[in-house]
């Protein structure tokens, strides 16, 4: 797992082989941060406030705490994932940085807090997939003008949710933007 940008810049991190979480790709993420800074956000000048659901490696918890979040908290279910995801934030100090193991479902129906920008990345295979959208929006964790991205596979669809905005695909990954 690689860093891309930000004070991290450059720094790997080893991903244990038994680990069952697909890591975003580096060209995926890559090309996501690309149009989140040149569309979407100055992570540094912006204060922004990230959720992280379904973390897995932290990868993308990582690349946001290093280009300059105000805050990131990160939900993995794992336990082995979660272990790797605060032995990462404590390597690098990441004071910002707030993982936090339990249930994604859960985490978003009690969460009091709202954030500038929510990325998830469930298993491509989960079942209610296609609810996440639903269940953001309804329990308002986006602040107002706030951005979730939903990385999925190439059977989901969701250019005709009401939130919806814009869809990259970059090889197998899809990326869904709803505001």
């Amino acid at each position: 797992m690689r860093v891309i940008s930000g004070i991290y810049k450059r720094r790997r991190f080893d991903v244990p082989h038994s680990f069952k979480a697909r890591p975003t790709t580096d060209f995926a993420k890559e090309n996501l941060f690309n149009v989140l800074t040149s569309n979407y956000f100055d992570f540094e000048e912006d204060s922004v406030r990230a959720l992280d659901l379904f973390a897995g490696t932290g990868s993308i918890s990582i690349e946001l705490a290093s280009r300059g979040c105000e805050r990131v908290i990160s939900v993995e279910k794992d336990r082995e994932h979660y272990a790797f995801i605060c032995k990462v934030m404590q390597e690098v100090k990441a004071d910002q940085w707030l993982p936090l193991r339990g249930d994604v479902f859960k985490y978003i129906q009690n969460s009091r807090e709202q954030f500038d920008f929510i990325f998830a990345d469930p298993p491509y295979e989960l079942s209610n997939l296609e609810t996440l959208p639903d269940l953001i929006f309804a329990n308002n964790l986006l602040k107002e003008n706030g951005l979730f991205v939903l990385e999925h596979g190439k059977k989901n669809a969701f250019e005709t949710h009401p939130h919806f905005v814009e869809k990259r695909v970059y090889g197998s990954v899809n990326f869904s933007f709803f505001q």
